[in-house]
């Protein structure tokens, strides 16, 4: 028999879970962030948008097993990838809410994951037209992007809030990145692969006397809260709301495509049709679960990706431990509310590093796609300045109809949609073949004498 492949090998306990429990400190925040944003543009008050953290952490700890461990020949690329709710589906729930109600929400949620599942296939079969020219790119711009959020979470999202842009909080900051560089570089072992996880622990003890850590609201928190199906009525499936929900799940697709065959590009794990056709799928139930339980439609996340390629832990089984604690978060909130206490400048600060990660693995991934190449270059150039426009210039398409927006506020979709366009343009047809033909003529040949 064979060597298994790392992302196939299980870990000691302690150190699996321990991984494990790294991965749920980096996405937690980023997580619970979408329940709690709609939850107040919708006005919600504070209990029932208890329940739809709940509901989005039990979803999203479901789908990760299912992307991590597989069910059967069904379901799950079987990748150490983590899932959570995307923003991507933000702006079309608020104005479904608004217009119709929040039973239209969830049922159009609920009937977009069976469009999902039912274009997964046919979706994967175009995975020959992401090469490292489209993967590379879109990385870099999920990378780069992402680079703000970390940035939001160490200054505040409010600028007139007395703590914005403290420099308290960005000096705790500044210590967790240089604690996480350290053990990641200077460490050897188990000890460079926890670096990211140390960082967290040490910014949590210094925020402690900074007053940082708010403990407040654990001890109101219930120690049960498993989500009841359907708990705003029964589902109502307006067209206009459907259509939505399912442009939404394309854009999920899209960017869950380049992010798992990101993770295969840094695992060294190839992945095929059926693998990415099987990981899609896991999109898709991410939308029935979410529709049936008032959860969301959850999309892989980068900022764990970056954890996998700066730590180089690979086993798959780590994120499916993941997955378990954020089932166990998803019904015991007093848990997760204990989660939550960990300071936003720390995780910032390992945002930033994380993020980074990403963006350096897309320029890496772009080194293979022969940037000396004019064409390649220029796609690479364009896709990449096309992706990062919405993300430097907020507000940029808000004139534009909601369906628009849903597509043109995602500079991932946008980065992606034009690295993939352009590549099947000059790639893929006579044009680039005509466009790479030398011009210059051939210096005549000196006839013999």
């Amino acid at each position: 028999m064979g060597v298994a492949h790392s992302v196939d090998t299980r870990l000691p306990f302690g150190r699996q879970l321990a991984f494990g429990i790294q991965h749920v400190l980096i996405m937690y925040t980023g997580c619970i962030t979408v329940p709690l944003v709609f939850g107040a543009a919708v006005g919600l008050d504070r209990a029932t948008v208890g329940l739809l953290i709940s509901a989005d952490l039990l979803v999203a700890g479901l789908i990760t097993l299912v992307q991590s461990l597989g069910l059967g020949k069904l379901a799950g690329v079987r990748l150490p990838i983590i899932c959570g709710a995307t923003f991507v589906g933000l702006n079309p729930m608020v104005l479904i809410a608004k217009q119709y109600g929040l039973d239209a929400v969830y049922g159009s949620m609920l009937v977009g994951g069976v469009i999902g599942i039912a274009l997964a296939w046919p979706f994967a079969k175009v995975v020959r037209l992401f090469p490292p020219l489209v993967t590379g790119t879109v990385l870099t711009v999920v990378g780069v992007s992402l680079i703000g959020v970390a940035g939001g979470l160490i200054v505040g999202a409010d600028p007139k809030a007395p703590s914005f842009a403290s420099p308290g909080n960005i000096g705790l900051a500044a210590v967790v990145v240089l604690v996480a560089v350290g053990f990641i570089c200077v460490g050897r072992g188990v000890w460079s692969q926890l670096g990211v996880l140390i960082a967290l622990v040490v910014g949590i003890l210094i925020a402690v006397p900074m007053g940082l850590v708010q403990t407040a609201g654990i001890g109101d928190a219930a120690w049960a809260g498993v989500p009841q199906p359907f708990h705003f009525g029964a589902p109502q499936f307006p067209i206009t709301a459907v259509v939505a929900m399912s442009i939404v799940m394309a854009v999920v697709f899209a960017e869950s495509t380049a992010s798992m065959l990101a993770v295969s590009e840094i695992t060294g794990k190839p992945i095929g049709k059926a693998d990415l056709a099987r990981g899609l799928i896991g999109d898709g139930l991410s939308g029935v679960l979410g529709g049936i339980f008032t959860a969301f439609i959850d999309t892989i996340f980068n900022q764990n990706v970056g954890s996998v390629a700066a730590t180089r832990v690979f086993s798959r089984y780590v994120t499916a431990t993941s997955g378990v604690i954020l089932v166990v978060l998803g019904v015991v909130p007093k848990i997760g509310a204990v989660v939550a206490a960990v300071p936003k400048p720390v995780i910032g600060g390992v945002g930033l590093v994380l993020f980074a990660t990403v963006a350096v693995v897309g320029v890496n991934t772009l080194r293979r796609a022969d940037l000396s190449d004019r064409i390649n270059a220029t796609i690479a150039a364009a896709a990449i300045g096309v992706g990062l426009l919405p993300e430097m210039v907020h507000g940029m398409f808000t004139k534009f109809p909601t369906s628009a927006q849903i597509l043109l506020t995602s500079g991932v979709t946008l980065g992606a949609g034009t690295a993939f366009a352009l590549n099947l343009l000059f790639n893929h047809t006579r044009l680039g073949a005509l466009a790479r033909r030398d011009p210059t003529p051939e210096p005549p040949v000196p006839a013999r004498v």
